[in-house]
């Protein structure tokens, strides 16, 4: 054998050590992480197997949207498929969609705003736990499905930047942040832009939300392209009255947005439709 064969078997054999050496060693500093910080469910606290997951009872509760659902709201129907009328090829569309059209083409989201579900959204909104985004956004990449993959662009709500800079964090910018590098699709941060300062939303009426997001989004000054033509995603943690992913979704149409679908992680919903 050469000299470059015993080279390059020696530059190999070191590589796999090394490689070896780096896995040991990460999983040694896993473990010790976990010793301090062990891993608990993230809807009640209790020690589980691994971080970012929830114990089978949280689980269990979760209720997550599945079909039959509105194709357009995203709300699921009470009973079966008959409750919904049947749109083009072949979609769901129900009565409340038909009568009051939203301002975007379709609403997806993970699961009923209540119980473990709005105790995530609450955790990372109000308590800081930006951790909880990882696996929030793996269940959202879930309920955007073909959407979300054949989509030009993801967009977070905006916050006002007098509000940011209180929270020092905008959840549904984390939300998107990790949905894009799941789905692998491009990132908008800095396309739409909150150019009111709103109250917030918690509270109101939903006439007064409305009111309190009117003209309160716009495009951010040279990201035009951004939106002509585009199929878009909009994230937000949570949909209520749809006030606010409405204001936002109709400066993105004017702006000649092609489709906008709305995504989030939970749906509050006050009536089976």
């Amino acid at each position: 054998m050469g000299d470059d064969a015993d080279e390059d078997l020696h530059r190999s054999s070191a590589s796999t050590l090394g490689a070896a050496l780096g896995v040991a060693t990460s999983g040694l500093f896993r473990k010790a992480a976990d010793f301090v910080y062990p891993p608990v469910c993230a809807g009640c606290g209790i020690r589980i197997g691994r971080h970012g997951a929830l114990c089978p009872s949280c689980w269990n509760s979760v209720k997550f949207i599945e079909r039959p659902f509105c194709d357009v709201l995203g709300i699921p129907f009470a009973f079966d498929h008959e409750a919904g009328l049947a749109g083009e090829g072949g979609r769901l569309v129900s009565a409340k969609a038909i009568a009051e059209p939203p301002r975007y083409d379709r609403l997806r989201a993970v699961a009923i705003h209540e119980g473990v579900a709005r105790r995530l959204v609450h955790g990372l909104k109000y308590r800081d736990r930006t951790d909880l985004a990882v696996m929030m956004a793996m269940w959202m990449q879930r309920a955007g499905g073909e959407h979300l993959v054949e989509c030009d662009g993801i967009l977070p709500v905006p916050l006002h930047w007098t509000r940011f800079a209180l929270r020092k964090f905008n959840q549904s910018a984390e939300l998107a942040r990790h949905l894009a590098k799941l789905s692998g699709r491009p990132l908008l941060p800095s396309t739409l832009k909150r150019v009111k300062r709103t109250s917030r939303q918690v509270g109101l009426t939903a006439k007064r939300r409305q009111d309190n997001v009117r003209a309160a989004f716009s495009i951010a000054h040279g990201h035009e392209a951004d939106v002509f033509g585009k199929r878009l995603v909009l994230v937000d943690d949570v949909h209520t009255t749809g006030a606010t992913v409405s204001s936002a979704a109709a400066v993105l149409k004017r702006a000649g947005a092609a489709e906008v679908t709305v995504l989030t992680f939970a749906l509050a919903i006050s009536a089976p439709i």
